[in-house]
């Protein structure tokens, strides 16, 4: 794809999220790195690093002569210090990096946010963007997945993130403030709650809450188990087996309020001619949708509602940053700015 000017456009679908950021190019890349950011502490760790940064999961194997840095939290950019934002530059520029741009590139991206995002931050985030990117667009990210998947009328989109959870009713429009919400709980609401009760319940183990994560995505779930979940822990140093059952389901439930009783007001948001048809079509995305049961926990508890369909999304790590990748490729850059807040073009 060649731009007016002529340079070569490298389209880019971008989820960034507070766990991990996504990217996926029109070349058919695609890359998947944690949302971390790791400074060498002194000169002890530029010399061990052999780098002034590094990122993702290596940063965390290294952490202990490094300062880390998580530039998103909630879902959102951080604006507590400079470095922070230094941090948050430096993650998209690699994410860019990933899809291997070449040369007189025309870098074009759509970027993913919370779906009630604050203008102030969508515009931090432009502002970063334009010094890596020629073409930046920032849309929600259930609206991302709504298009990937082709769910764009009478849908509603659960994208259950590490840093929010938004839920977005799709009516044939672009989505309005009415038609979305985000919850400040998601996957690392659930990670501190868990090491919390692991510590409180079996004060013995050694828990820290990257552990606890690492625990639940292997083993969430919500409603009925379906079997033990024993866990080995250390105790003292010492490796102990543990039933973790009841603190996995404790942990992994206590954001299900909120998401119902949102998904509920969702639902009294549409026509009522249609809210038969959008219950009909409710998708869950984002990390938070491989809980085991949650499909189906959601449906016991839309009972009252009549028929609820609750589909989990194909691949829920690239659905995002693919539908970015689909409406970027989709729709010119000149015509972006009739999708929301976008630099450059």
């Amino acid at each position: 794809m060649t731009a007016e000017n002529g340079a070569s456009q490298l389209l880019l679908g971008i989820d960034l999220g507070t766990s991990r950021t996504v990217v996926k190019s029109n070349r058919g890349e695609q890359a998947v790195v944690h949302s971390v950011v790791g400074y060498p502490k002194d000169i002890i760790g530029v010399k061990l690093l052999g780098a002034s940064e590094i990122f993702g999961e290596e940063a965390v194997k290294k952490r202990s002569y490094l300062d880390l840095y998580t530039p998103l939290e909630s879902g959102v950019l951080k604006e507590g210090s400079d470095r922070d934002i230094e941090a948050a530059r430096e993650l998209i520029k690699h994410a860019v990096s990933l899809a291997k741009p070449r040369p007189g590139d025309s870098i074009c991206g759509i970027i993913g946010v919370p779906a009630r995002a604050s203008l102030a931050n969508k515009e931090l985030l432009l502002n970063i963007a334009k010094q890596v990117m020629d073409v930046a667009l920032v849309v929600s990210e259930p609206f991302m997945v709504a298009y990937q998947i082709g769910q764009l009328k009478n849908a509603i989109i659960i994208d259950i993130g590490a840093g929010t959870t938004d839920i977005c009713g799709m009516k044939g429009t672009i989505p309005g403030p009415g038609d979305q919400v985000t919850i400040t709980k998601g996957g690392d609401y659930i990670d501190r709650i868990l090491a919390g009760a692991i510590s409180q319940n079996f004060p013995d183990v050694q828990m820290t809450q990257h552990l606890a994560k690492v625990i639940k995505e292997q083993h969430a779930f919500v409603g009925e188990p379906k079997g033990v979940k024993l866990i080995n822990l250390r105790a003292d140093g010492k490796p102990v087996q543990y039933d973790l059952t009841a603190e996995l389901r404790m942990a992994c439930e206590t954001i299900m309020p909120d998401i119902i009783e949102n998904l509920m007001n969702i639902v009294a948001g549409f026509d009522p001619e249609d809210q038969e048809e959008a219950l009909d079509n409710i998708y869950v995305a984002g990390g938070g949708s491989r809980i085991a049961g949650i499909d189906q926990y959601i449906r016991t508890q839309m009972r009252d509602y009549g028929r609820v369909t609750v589909r989990l999304v194909d691949d829920p790590e690239y659905a995002g940053c693919s539908g970015g990748l689909k409406l970027a490729t989709e729709l010119p850059p000149a015509y972006w700015d009739q999708l929301g807040e976008m630099i450059g073009a």
